[in-house]
C-alpha cells in the first residue's frame, strides 16, 4: 500500500491534533509546563476570553493532557488547579521542537525568547530523532522510510 491509499482518517497526526491542535490548547500546555496552575494565571498570561479558556481546559482535562484538582482560599469558593498528567508530560519533545524551530525560523534578531539548558551541566538542548539501533545516530527526514502499520486501512473512494 502506498502513502496515498492510505486512510487518512486513523493518522496519528490527525488524532494528535484533535487534541491539542488548536493554538491555545497548546499554549496552556506551555504555561502548564512551565508552573502555571491556576484559571486566573492562564488568562492573564494568554490574555484570551473566558469562554475559549474554558473550553480549552475543559477539552484537555476530557483528553487527560491535564487534571482538575480542586483547592480552596480562605473565605472563596473551590476552585481547580490544573496539573500536567503523565500523557500531558509527553507533548515536552513537542513543545521542545515547536521552540527550536520557531527559533530556527521566526526567531527574534536577538535570539531565543527562552533558553533551555540542561539543568545539571548548564548545556542547551536540542530535541533530535534517534534510530533505536546500535548506532543510535542522529536522523533526517531522508535517512528513514515509512511503510504502512497495522492499524493501516486502505482508502475507499
Amino acid at each position: 500500500m502506498e502513502w496515498l491509499e492510505i486512510d487518512t482518517e486513523n493518522c496519528p497526526v490527525r488524532r494528535a491534533l484533535d487534541v491539542v491542535g488548536e493554538k491555545w490548547s497548546l499554549l496552556i500546555v506551555r504555561d502548564a509546563f512551565n508552573g502555571v496552575r491556576r484559571y486566573d494565571e492562564f488568562r492573564r498570561h494568554l490574555g484570551l476570553s473566558e469562554a475559549v479558556l474554558a473550553d480549552r481546559l475543559r477539552k484537555l482535562v476530557g483528553a487527560g493532557v491535564l487534571r482538575a484538582e480542586p483547592y480552596r482560599e480562605p473565605g472563596a469558593r473551590t476552585r481547580s488547579e490544573y496539573r500536567l498528567t503523565a500523557k500531558g508530560r509527553d507533548l515536552w519533545p513537542v513543545l521542545l521542537s515547536l521552540a527550536q524551530w520557531g527559533d530556527t525560523h521566526h526567531g527574534a534578531p536577538e535570539g531565543p525568547t527562552l533558553e533551555i539548558r540542561h539543568t545539571r551541566c548548564g548545556e542547551p538542548v536540542r530535541v533530535v530523532v534517534l534510530c533505536e539501533g546500535e548506532e543510535r545516530a542522529a536522523l533526517g527526514p531522508f535517512d528513514v522510510s515509512v511503510r504502512p502499520g497495522p492499524a493501516a486501512r486502505p482508502l475507499v473512494r
